[in-house]
């Protein structure tokens, strides 16, 4: 049995990993400081597969704490590190604050694990770092170029990442860049529970739950069909099990897209929740959103040629289980 360290577990795609690298046999380590996520979706997980996680509410930042995990926990093989700060808007406003806790935090843990012998690790990247992107759909090797505070500590950390790599021969490193996780798992038992959304389907979500009055349109004046922006968005449970396959076929350094490549733009997602849930979803435009790009859309062949790893859930059923996960848990987490 393979022991896994989770960073950033009990946040929304890492609680969905967790689940599926418990189903898939995998034993379970998770470390997050909780400043975005709760524990109750590590006891949820729990119940949903009935196998036990081992939780450490620690900071990245507090590097002695960290290396306290890895000491306390022999034998772990491989990390997938989510824990980070990840909100386009904010990044803009506080740049400071996100490279020092993003950037910082992953240095903390590499060299934690380097302290204790680990040396396999997947990233969690963004389609962020590549920019404004000249190519749609976006390939793997296209140029990388993030336009916003976030999308460089990711860039960053990619390259942090690969250097260790190119130093320590016997690290493997699979970054993954995904694009938009939207969903919740089908049971409506854990999902995504921001306080304050940044994204748009958990902004709508609210909105169709009577939580928020309306959701806001940041533009509809790009150089796309309607308007609006344009985005791939995938199942968090197909994001989940691409995590699972890259660590099942960990072998040098790899980079991966993760989506569907099947773009829908921001007001095709607000009818589609519109039709699926039945709720009216009241929408206004606003003001571009400084780091927005117009359309992002992945070639995703090479995960699927590689790992065997293809998106199965398509816009239906990510609508569908976002929309039974906020209807039964109206207040997320926080009940």
């Amino acid at each position: 049995m393979q022991k896994v360290l989770v960073t950033g577990g009990a946040g929304y795609i890492g609680s969905h990993t967790s689940l599926v690298l418990l189903e898939k046999g995998y034993e379970v380590v998770i470390l997050d400081n909780l400043c975005n996520s709760s524990e109750e979706s590590i006891r949820r997980v729990e119940k949903l597969t009935g196998k036990k996680i081992t939780f450490y509410n620690v900071d990245l930042m507090d590097k002695e704490a960290t290396l306290e995990v890895l000491n306390k926990e022999p034998n772990i093989d491989s990390v997938i590190h989510f824990a980070a700060l990840k909100a386009v808007g904010e990044s803009v406003q506080k740049p400071l604050i996100y490279y020092n806790n993003n950037i910082s935090g992953t240095i903390n843990l590499l060299e934690c694990m380097q302290e204790t012998g680990v040396n396999n690790i997947v990233f969690s990247s963004s389609a962020t770092v590549y920019g404004d992107a000249k190519e749609i759909p976006v390939p793997e090797t296209a140029p990388l170029g993030a336009t916003n505070p976030y999308g460089q500590t990711k860039l960053m950390m990619e390259t942090i990442l690969t250097d260790c790599a190119k130093a320590n021969e016997k690290m493997n490193v699979t970054l993954l860049r995904y694009f938009n996780p939207v969903g919740a798992h089908e049971s409506g038992e854990i999902g995504e529970d921001p306080e304050y959304p940044n994204n748009l389907l958990p902004f709508v979500q609210q909105v169709a739950a009577g939580i928020r009055p309306k959701v806001f349109i940041f533009g509809d004046d790009y150089d796309t069909p309607d308007g609006t922006g344009v985005r791939d968005y995938i199942h968090v449970m197909d994001l989940a099990e691409a995590h699972e396959a890259a660590i099942a076929k960990m072998n040098g350094v790899k980079v991966y897209n993760v989506g569907t490549g099947t773009g829908y733009s921001v007001k095709e997602m607000i009818e589609s929740f519109r039709q699926i849930s039945g709720s009216e979803i009241s929408a206004e435009i606003t003001a571009r959103r400084e780091g927005d790009v117009a359309m992002l859309t992945p070639k995703a062949e090479l995960i699927k040629d590689e790992l065997g790893c293809e998106a199965k859930r398509g816009l239906t059923e990510m609508i569908t289980d976002a929309w039974h996960w906020q209807s039964q848990n109206p207040k997320g987490f926080r009940e």
